[in-house]
């Protein structure tokens, strides 16, 4: 067999491999594997690199290589998950740098982590003061995690006592200028309501590149062409507007009748629309 054809055969073999490899390991961003697995994924690549121009490795040797580094993480991944010790010694575990405001220097030194880098990492996480620390701890993928202090912590709206509306995920109904009528009629919509909102900004179908309706039923979409302007849609705001301009009438009604029964019953719906524009105004803002 002609060496370049050896080598092609070679490289596309172990390209599939590493193709079915992949599938193997977990599925995670590169930045938060632990240095096992970032290692076992670059001696796969290497022993395929190497196995697809050296001619004088015999194909079984860089199969039987292959298989040793790819199973045997594998297996190893199985056993993390049924095993703290096995995850322990695979994976590694958190080492606390910071507890209670105070560096654990010791730790530090063990991991070889000098005070320069833990104060960069610190900044990172923009955090300027060890004091305002309450737990700091090294994670097995070398990123820092930081819990602030209660009283240094943004405050929240749960914090405030402030009721929010949920959010759920939006859906796409609108893909490179083609309608997906699966997500449409999973929110209760169809082509002809969809077309009618595009209709009130005033844009056509094809020249959208993406479309989303949340779930309260609002559609917002990104241009093709950036250059263009999209008027934000105005459903929320009117109904809003509607309620305060209705609860506004009702108050000015029971101060213009003269009829007491009238009067009381003005004042009472008044009393209920208000309500209603206080339970709303966090869905309609």
């Amino acid at each position: 067999m002609p060496g370049w054809l050896e080598v092609a055969l070679r490289a596309t073999i172990g390209l599939f491999f590493v193709l079915f490899a992949s599938k193997l390991f977990v599925r995670k961003p590169v930045a938060h594997l632990t240095y096992f697995e970032w290692i076992a994924m670059a001696a796969v690549a290497i022993i395929v690199a190497v196995g697809s121009i050296g001619l004088a490795i015999p194909p079984m040797y860089v199969i039987i290589a292959l298989f040793i580094w790819t199973f045997v993480p594998y297996l190893l991944g199985l056993l993390s998950m049924k095993s703290k010790t096995v995850r322990n010694v695979v994976g590694g575990k958190g080492i606390p740098f910071i507890k209670d405001g105070k560096v654990l220097e010791d730790n530090l030194k063990k991991q070889r982590y000098s005070t320069d880098e833990l104060l960069t990492q610190l900044r990172s996480k923009q955090v300027f003061k060890v004091a305002d620390v309450e737990f700091a701890v090294l994670e097995p993928t070398g990123d820092l995690n930081v819990l602030l202090k209660k009283e240094y912590q943004p405050l929240t709206a749960n914090d405030m006592k402030m009721p929010v509306a949920p959010i759920k995920q939006p859906e796409t109904v609108i893909m490179d200028g083609k309608i997906l009528d699966e997500p449409l009629s999973t929110l209760g919509f169809n082509r002809k309501w969809l077309e009618i909102e595009l209709d009130k900004i005033g844009v056509a179908i094809e020249n959208v590149y993406v479309g989303q309706v949340d779930s309260y039923g609002e559609l917002t979409v990104d241009l093709f062409d950036d250059k263009l302007q999209v008027p934000k849609p105005q459903e929320k705001p009117l109904l809003l507007a509607s309620i305060k301009k209705c609860q506004a009438d009702l108050e000015a009604f029971a101060l213009q009748t003269e009829s007491q029964q009238a009067k009381k019953m003005y004042e009472n719906s008044s009393k209920d629309m208000e309500r209603v524009l206080t339970q709303m105004k966090k869905y309609l803002k």
